[in-house]
């Protein structure tokens, strides 16, 4: 119960990072919008061999640059015995031509945070939690002015590939 009470301390933190987070712009140019995204996709972990899971989760994207982002990204994966809850902060940096003008823009991404591990044996339960990273780069590409899809490629701690893909929705307009 005692461990389950400090996985959340690091997701309430968050939370309360992104309730208090605001958007800063010059005057006369309007801001980049904000991000709402869903992901799924496969994740391998090391082991003896790799273990293979399913991976879903859902994150945010806060412009702070003509090129930067930052934002809070929660994620499951779900393996045969075990899941794993990731919550990490995450900063986007597109690469190439601005986002404003391109249709495609590729990124690389890092992120740091926190993950719970939960395994079972038999009817034993097993949890644990630690600090945990993600690294890697993909691409978004606009389907109109509002809605985009994309796909990345990271690498991270527990380690572990993940293959995802993403659909976003922004607000405002651009």
């Amino acid at each position: 119960m005692i461990r389950m009470r400090r996985a959340w301390g690091p997701a309430v933190l968050l939370a309360l990072w992104v309730a208090g987070s605001g958007t800063a712009g010059a005057q006369g140019r309007a801001p980049r919008p904000v991000a709402i995204e869903g992901t799924v996709g496969w994740a391998g972990f090391a082991d003896d061999a790799t273990k293979h899971h399913s991976l879903f989760g859902a994150g945010a994207r806060m412009p702070i640059g003509r090129r930067v982002s930052v934002g809070p990204e929660v994620f499951f994966t779900n393996g045969t015995t075990e899941d794993d809850t990731f919550v990490v902060g995450s900063v986007w940096i597109d690469l190439g031509p601005t986002p404003d003008v391109a249709r495609v823009v590729p990124y690389v991404v890092l992120g740091a945070g926190y993950m719970r591990h939960h395994q079972r044996f038999g009817s034993q339960r097993f949890v644990s939690g630690e600090g945990s990273f993600t690294a890697g780069g993909g691409a978004r590409a606009r389907l109109d002015d509002r809605f985009y899809v994309g796909a990345d490629v990271r690498i991270g701690w527990e380690l572990h590939l993940r293959l995802a893909g993403h659909v976003g929705i922004t607000w405002p307009r651009r």
